[in-house]
């Protein structure tokens, strides 16, 4: 007799084992998983519950119809626990997945060392070939400062209740791999099976929204993990490398670096106060000292250098007496310690370290030599150790524990992450209306002024030293707390050192106007002063929508033009940062319109900055699904134009990606390493151009001839009158606020309700869920069609197999094609959607299919993913799974919104289940928003 969790095993993730060369051992870990979860449904809920998840499974390909049926006489509790199977059986197998794939990355790196190695490998052959200078490699890889940002932005689905149970069942499938005994085995399988009782067991599910510190602890978590061993790990691989190709990495040297917007991110969230900022930022400090206090722990340990054998430096001996003095260590470390002044240096580090924790946490002012003011110092201390060991013939310890220490604080500092503030640019404009209305001094209010005469004004303010007024002065309400924004700024750099926030980002720049209201309303908090020298922080500008995309180079211009401002960037060390927008550029415009819009403005900012000779830093916003952006790192890096990465870049990861990337330290590891490898390759290898002028004409011609075509296909949809009804009809876009997934709202504060209001990341769930997907294809192929009409047929192809960055534009509109469904579609359109909006989804259809045709003329493909044959059944194999849950989410959806319209509440009950059903399909689909 079949096992049914066997065969349910074989299909849900016959696709994941496309992936993977050992499919065996993959299926059989899936089997394994899904044979326990089976066990738990029978034993928690009766035989006649799994017989009833064994038949959705064997007729998930039967007639929609037949099923929607079937599913109508489901009570809501049986209904709710058969989403929740199905949500479960995604979950094992995502982390069987996750699994298999770090299981592939260390097996790969047994052979070839990794994505580092690879690429050193590939420069050691172009320096012997003498098409690279080996003073070009060494600035490449001294110029790296690589930094990923994590935002609280609102995709993963996941409770991290889940996520932690999720990742011990990986490290189980880990350890069963590693080990023959079978005492283990049974123990190993013992404890797989705990853990999906407790899955089973806990809810998916919150209760309430989180809170801005709830979402900090949940970033912090994963940073904390990454410095406890995946990151010096990964820095150490990059270290090794560069020597390789004779450049040496000093330990102090920060490479790589983590980001956060949690607490920072003030634009459209009224729950991030300057007060709370300050928590973040206070409670990451509580993560880095418990950290580091294990690091210098593990260094005492190993570092027991004695005087009789080891020398030290005469700056180490000074150092070590001025601490004895100052710090006054316990009399039993001074015994203990006498002859190993290492060990007595590293307690003195360490009483240093908790009295600067005892000293942010009560606010007081720095002591100098009792605490520390920034990681600087702390750095300079183990600066101290390391150069005493090599200076008296200790090179090898110096170079194990302490160099991996030093790299870690390097990395994560006192506060783990440099935290970001974001505020809408009219937020600063509001302050200044009300300053400035004050003062009197312009025959017409302040908001009525042009962006040119605003810039003239806010020119001329930046060059005068007077006040605009004392603080709080006529401010109140909203317009307060954006001011006290720049001095909780000023009181966290106080008391946490320059790395602690660095960078203040304007969103919705439209004009250089707008970046220099924030610099006004920074000098007025005292962040600024252009007669000292003093600049504490740093502005970049976002550019968000098509319009701003195509001004960036204008705008940029301009902001340079300003004496002050220009003086600024020469004071924040020559660096100016920029943000692109992915995300509301492709909600403003569409896909394709947006990813050339961006790869235009990266031109315009590259020539800008090399006129003026600055140093650009890109902030690539980009979200987790296609339609925000998201797609492989590594493949998005190497698109960029040539010349304008320079070694130095941020890249934001959000919502599910964090889980998927940095959840198992072995993928944390292998991601971080693509990303290194990414950059430092496009640094060396596309620093110049590197294909013939006269084509790339061509080529920019066909693009743009794409693009202008899809913009205006696009906007007829989603500028449609009956766009909003059929959106918030044919998807569960109204019922995700009760998801709680993030503190953020799901609107912006605009007093509209319509599709403008709604931001970016609900815009792309809502379409997910549904199956449509939109903002992932919707105008490609009316572009493509229209390119190939005008002759550029065979350039499209050249182009694909060419230029990096069309052949990853189409490879990402053919996944997202490839998890589109409208046959699942038409159901939620049918049901859902009155019949006088069907029309909009007639368009879609016909986009749809025009799509796929011209993607598939280029790719000289009879399907899609006919290059990657296993990936393609794993989609169509998880399609059979989804169908279930979304035929419920319809007739779920349709017996909500008739409660609604009737009597106003909705039964929890059947809010719930509904609920579940959004989780369930995220789940499935691997992808929210």
């Amino acid at each position: 007799m079949t096992d049914p969790s066997a065969s349910a095993a074989r299909s849900v993730i016959s696709a994941s084992q496309a992936q993977f060369d050992d499919r065996d051992a993959l299926y059989g870990d899936l089997s394994a998983l899904a044979a326990m979860l089976d066990d738990t449904l029978r034993r928690q809920e009766g035989e006649k519950f799994l017989g009833l998840v064994e038949s959705v499974r064997s007729s998930a390909g039967l007639d929609m119809e037949h099923s929607f049926r079937e599913f109508e006489n489901l009570d809501l509790e049986t209904a709710s626990q058969l989403v929740r199977a199905f949500s479960m059986y995604f979950h094992l197998a995502n982390v069987t997945e996750q699994t298999h794939r770090a299981r592939q990355g260390r097996d790969r790196r047994n052979d070839d060392d990794g994505p580092l190695a690879r690429v050193a490998d590939e420069i050691l052959r172009a320096l012997d070939a003498g098409t690279v200078d080996a003073s070009e490699v060494q600035a490449a890889i001294n110029n790296l400062a690589v930094r990923p940002v994590f935002t609280a932005h609102p995709t993963e689905a996941a409770r991290r209740s889940v996520l932690l149970k999720l990742r011990s069942i990986s490290t189980l499938l880990d350890e069963a791999s590693a080990s023959n005994s079978p005492l283990r085995e049974t123990l190993r399988q013992r404890r797989a099976a705990e853990l999906i009782d407790t899955l089973w067991q806990t809810d998916e599910l919150r209760l309430d929204r989180p809170e801005v510190l709830d979402e900090a602890r949940n970033a912090l978590h994963y940073v904390d993990h990454l410095m406890r061993g995946v990151v010096p790990d990964v820095l150490e691989q990059l270290v090794s490398n560069a020597e390789r190709l004779g450049v040496f990495i000093a330990p102090s040297s920060r490479p790589l670096t983590f980001g956060t917007w949690i607490g920072g991110d003030r634009d459209g969230n009224p729950f991030v106060t300057p007060e709370v900022t300050a928590s973040v930022v206070d409670l990451a400090l509580d993560f880095a000292v418990r950290a580091l206090r294990a690091m210098l722990g593990k260094l005492m340990d190993e570092i027991s250098v004695s005087t009789q054998h080891v020398g030290i430096s005469e700056e180490l001996r000074l150092s070590l007496a001025d601490d004895l003095t100052r710090l006054n260590p316990e009399s039993r470390y001074l015994r203990l310690n006498a002859e190993e002044p290492y060990r007595l240096k590293l307690s003195c580090i360490r009483v240093r370290l908790e009295e600067t924790q005892h000293r942010m946490e009560q606010r007081g002012r720095h002591r100098a030599g009792l605490d520390y003011a920034s990681s600087q110092e702390l750095l300079d201390d183990l600066m101290l150790l390391y150069d005493s060991l090599i200076e008296n013939g200790s090179e090898r310890l110096a170079r194990g524990t302490l160099e991996r220490s030093i790299i870690t604080v390097s990395a994560f500092g006192l506060t783990l992450t440099t935290l970001d503030v974001r505020e809408h640019a009219q937020a600063h404009h509001a302050v200044l209306a009300v300053v400035m209305d004050r003062l009197g001094e312009h025959t017409v209010p302040y908001e009525e002024l042009s962006r040119s005469q605003r810039l003239e004004v806010l020119s001329r303010e930046l060059e005068s030293p007077r006040p605009l007024f004392s603080f709080p002065g006529p401010l109140e309400g909203v317009n307060l707390k954006t001011f006290r924004t720049f001095a909780a700024i000023g009181e966290i750099i106080d008391h946490f050192g320059t790395n602690a926030c660095e960078t203040y980002i304007v969103s919705m720049t439209k004009g250089a106007d707008d970046l220099l209201a924030a610099v006004v309303l920074a000098r007025e908090a005292g962040l600024i002063d252009f007669t000292s020298g003093l600049a504490r922080i740093g502005f970049a500008p976002l550019f968000e929508t098509l319009d701003e995309l195509h001004h960036a180079g204008e705008i940029f211009e301009t902001m340079l033009g300003v004496p002050r401002y220009r003086h600024l960037v020469e004071l924040r060390g020559n660096v100016q940062e920029i943000m692109l927008g992915y995300s509301d550029s492709n909600k403003d415009a569409g896909i394709t319109a947006s990813q050339w819009g961006i790869h235009l403005a990266e031109r315009q900012l590259r020539d800008v900055a090399a006129r003026h000779g600055i140093h650009l830093r890109l902030f690539h916003g980009r979200g987790g699904s296609v339609g925000r952006g998201g797609g492989p790192t590594h493949d998005a890096v190497l698109a960029q134009p040539y010349g304008v990465l320079n070694g130095s870049i941020k890249i934001t990861e959000q919502g599910e990606v964090i889980s998927d990337k940095y959840l198992l330290p072995s993928l944390a590891r292998e991601n971080l390493e693509l990303l290194l490898a990414a950059v430092l390759e496009a640094v060396v290898f596309h620093s110049k151009p590197w294909v013939d002028p006269l084509k790339l004409d061509v080529w920019n011609e066909a693009m743009t001839l794409v693009a202008d075509t899809s913009l205006p296909v696009y906007r007829t949809l989603v500028g449609d009158k009956n766009l909003p009804a059929y959106f918030t009809s044919s998807t569960p876009v109204t019922e995700l606020a009760n998801l709680h997934m993030g503190s953020r709202p799901a609107r912006r504060v605009t007093g509209e309700d319509g599709i403008e209001s709604l931001r970016a990341i609900p815009w792309v769930f809502g379409w997910t869920q549904s199956r449509q997907i939109v903002p992932g294809w919707y105008g490609v192929g009316s572009g493509l069609r229209a390119a190939r009409a005008a002759g550029h047929g065979e350039d499209l192809r050249e182009m694909y197999l060419e230029w990096p960055f069309f052949a990853t534009f189409i490879s990402n509109v053919e996944m997202t094609l490839a998890k589109t469904d409208l046959d699942v579609a038409r159901q939620y359109v049918e049901h859902l959607v009155p019949r006088e909006l069907h029309y909009l989804f007639d368009m879609i259809v016909a986009e749809h299919q025009l799509t796929m045709t011209e993607l598939l003329a280029i790719t000289q493909s009879d399907r899609l993913l006919q290059s990657q044959p296993l990936l393609a059944t794993t989609l169509e194999t998880r399609d059979q799974y989804l169908r279930p849950l979304q035929l419920m989410q319809i007739q779920l959806l349709e017996r909500v919104r008739a409660q609604r319209e009737g009597e106003g509440d909705v039964d929890d009950t059947l809010q719930r289940a509904l609920l579940l059903t959004i989780n369930g399909i995220a789940t499935g689909l691997r992808n929210t928003g």
